[in-house]
């Protein structure tokens, strides 16, 4: 799968969708049907909702049905990952908050390298076409799609920071593991290319001569110094790899390039660049070619792939680790899980329970429904008691201006307000201290 999906969602009630309903007849319209998303888990202010999980379970369900397992083994791992679709939830939340606290975590550069290289790799060379097109395939926008993307590579910072890193190797156990795996790192000769392609298509002589300049001048400052990637992005004709930086994506063997090109760049060794090389038609041109990497056939050297030794062998020792610190997330994190949803990944000892909030009520809807809910005044043997007898306002009275101040004339016009004109007088407000309590 391209993306791996997250929740976003921030609200403590995120409306799903809004249906409607047939079409009534004219005795009775068509009511409007809102339906509000259930909540399974709370997370420092942010959810998981039922909906989003059901997305989950779908994703896991077609992941499995594409892998070699049939019958009762596909059933019990679609089982076991649906109960832990919570678990991985909670914990994708729980890393991203955690990015975010790290001063200086700067993500989307990569994000764009991301989509660059999948918009290279689907061949669009129009960036809204290729939007488009993810939003068919995925059911989301683009900026959606994004924002998942962003959330992964931020959680996964936070793992690298702050446990791969603090998990250290013995250089002998990296050579054991090499020495004891040489078959897996036994390899076929093959090349990584970058390229930069100057058309001649549809060029006349001088427009043809003029490209060939432009092209060997690209290969100067590419080889005093300059940046094959940017070179590639600003002056390539091929768009598709121009958008990568010029780079080809996958290793070219021996049989895979065309003879003139595969007798050049099999010689070199990594760093190269290539003399402008000319393209027949239909895609005539001048091609400029670096090579990135060049393996030779055999086992690769103990230095070539010590990145992939080390990642093997820090691998198994990463889980677990990763594992307690996002229990230690959770020890420190606000976090509610309700009934009927469990987090398998919940720390020990800590009280995760669901609690309800109130629903609050508004103050007034109708004045009959105040005089109706209003109560008596409060009295000491038919006395009130201070404090008790403050009007209860109806809904139109709490939208009307304020009064003016108690030191003007309420009944005043704005025009006398104004001049500085009273109107007639109004009693005084009690300022008198409130009376002795009565005994009984």
């Amino acid at each position: 799968m391209l993306f791996k999906f997250v929740v976003p969602s921030l609200a403590i009630f995120a409306i799903a969708a809004t249906a409607q309903t047939p079409p009534a007849t004219a005795a009775a319209p068509a009511p409007t049907v809102t339906v509000v998303e259930e909540i399974a888990a709370k997370v420092n202010g942010e959810i998981v909702t039922r909906g989003e999980l059901e997305e989950k379970y779908k994703e896991i369900e077609a992941a499995a049905k594409q892998s070699a397992l049939r019958g009762q083994q596909l059933a019990d791992a679609i089982a076991s990952a649906k109960s832990e679709a919570l678990r991985d939830e909670i914990d994708q939340l729980l890393l991203v908050q955690k990015a975010r606290d790290l001063p200086g975590l700067k993500v989307d550069a990569e994000v764009d390298k991301f989509f660059n290289d999948k918009q290279a790799e689907y061949k669009f060379n129009d960036a809204d076409k290729f939007h488009e097109f993810l939003q068919k395939q995925f059911g989301e926008t683009y900026e959606e799609l994004r924002d998942r993307k962003k959330r992964e590579i931020m959680a996964s910072k936070v793992v690298g920071y702050e446990v791969a890193s603090r998990i250290t190797v013995p250089e002998a156990d990296l050579q054991k593991y090499y020495d004891e795996h040489k078959k897996e790192f036994t390899r076929d000769e093959e090349v990584f290319l970058s390229q930069i392609l100057i058309s001649t298509e549809g060029k006349n002589n001088e427009q043809t001569a003029a490209a060939l300049l432009k092209a060997q001048d690209l290969v100067t400052r590419a080889r005093k110094g300059e940046k094959f990637a940017d070179l590639a992005r600003e002056n390539s004709d091929d768009l598709e790899t121009a958008q990568a930086g010029g780079y080809t994506g996958a290793p070219s063997k021996k049989g895979d390039l065309r003879p003139e090109l595969e007798a050049k760049v099999f010689t070199q060794k990594r760093g190269y660049i290539t003399d402008p090389i000319t393209l027949p038609p239909p895609h005539s041109g001048y091609l400029i070619v670096k090579v990135e990497e060049h393996y030779e056939a055999g086992l690769a050297s103990f230095d070539e792939v010590r990145e992939a030794v080390q990642q093997a062998v820090v691998g198994p020792k990463m889980e677990p680790k990763v594992r307690e610190y996002l229990t230690k997330l959770r020890q420190d994190a606000f976090l509610q899980i309700k009934e009927g949803y469990v987090d398998a990944g919940a720390a020990p000892g800590k009280d995760t329970r669901w609690q309800e909030v109130g629903q609050l009520k508004p103050v007034t809807t109708t004045k009959e429904e105040v005089l109706s809910r209003s109560h008596p005044k409060k009295t000491v043997l038919g006395v009130p008691i201070p404090g008790t007898t403050a009007p209860v306002r109806t809904a139109e009275e709490t939208e009307r201006p304020p009064k003016p101040s108690k030191h003007r004339n309420s009944d005043a016009t704005p025009e006398a307000i104004e001049s500085g004109a009273q109107g007639p007088k109004v009693p005084k407000e009690d300022t008198s201290p409130p009376m002795a309590p009565i005994k009984q």
